[in-house]
C-alpha cells in the first residue's frame, strides 16, 4: 500500500484529490492508498518528520509557504519521496523551479482527472524502481567488498522509514529517546 500526502490551502481542491485517487483501479496501486490530508505546510512537515510518504502533492501558491519552499523541507527528511506540483499559475519561471526542485510532474488547476491519476501512478512506480535500483547497486557494491551488509541494510531501513537511522545524543553521549 502506498502512502500519500496532499497539501494544499483549498479543502476543495484537497477533496476532490481524495476522491481522484480513489478512482484509481487498486491494482495500479497495489491496494488501496493511504492518504493524509493537510491545508497548514507546518502541520505537513511536522507529520513528514513522523511518518514516511511515497508521494507528496502540494499546491504551488499557499499562503504561508510556497510549494517549492515545502518540498525542499520535506525532502531533508525524505530525500526518496516522489513529488507532484499543482498550481493555477503555470508561468515558465514557477515551472523551471518546480523541475529544478526535482519533482515528477507539475500539473495546471484546472487539471484533467486521468491525466493527473496516471501522474500518480507513474510518479509511485517510478520511485518504486528508483529504490529497487539502489537496493541492487548496494547489493554489487557488497558483492565488490564497497560496501558492507550493515551499511546495505542501514540504506534499505533509511529509505524505508526516513530518521529511523539518526540518533540524537545528549551532552555526555547518551542516547535520547522521545517519550510519548
Amino acid at each position: 500500500m502506498y502512502k500519500l500526502l496532499i497539501l494544499d490551502d483549498e479543502p476543495s481542491i484537497i477533496n476532490a484529490m481524495v476522491r481522484l485517487i480513489a478512482r484509481i483501479p487498486h491494482e495500479q496501486l497495489h491496494g488501496k492508498a493511504a492518504v493524509r490530508t493537510f491545508t497548514d505546510p507546518a502541520q505537513a512537515l511536522e507529520c513528514i518528520r513522523e511518518e514516511p510518504f511515497d508521494l507528496i502533492v502540494t499546491d504551488f501558491r499557499m499562503p504561508s509557504m510556497d510549494g517549492l519552499t515545502f518540498l525542499q523541507q520535506a525532502i531533508e527528511h525524505q530525500p526518496d519521496v516522489a513529488r507532484i506540483i499543482i498550481s493555477g499559475h503555470a508561468d515558465l519561471p514557477v515551472v523551471l523551479s518546480a523541475v529544478n526542485a526535482g519533482i515528477f510532474r507539475f500539473v495546471s488547476k484546472p487539471w484533467d482527472d486521468a491525466e493527473l491519476q496516471q501522474s500518480i501512478v507513474q510518479a509511485l512506480k517510478l520511485r518504486s524502481m528508483h529504490l529497487e535500483n539502489q537496493r541492487l547497486a548496494d547489493l554489487v557494491r557488497i558483492q565488490r567488498g564497497e560496501l558492507s551488509r550493515q551499511e546495505a541494510m542501514l540504506r534499505q531501513l533509511e529509505s524505508e522509514s526516513p530518521g529511523i537511522t539518526r540518533v540524537e545524543r545528549d551532552a555526555e553521549g547518551a542516547i535520547m529517546l522521545e517519550l510519548e
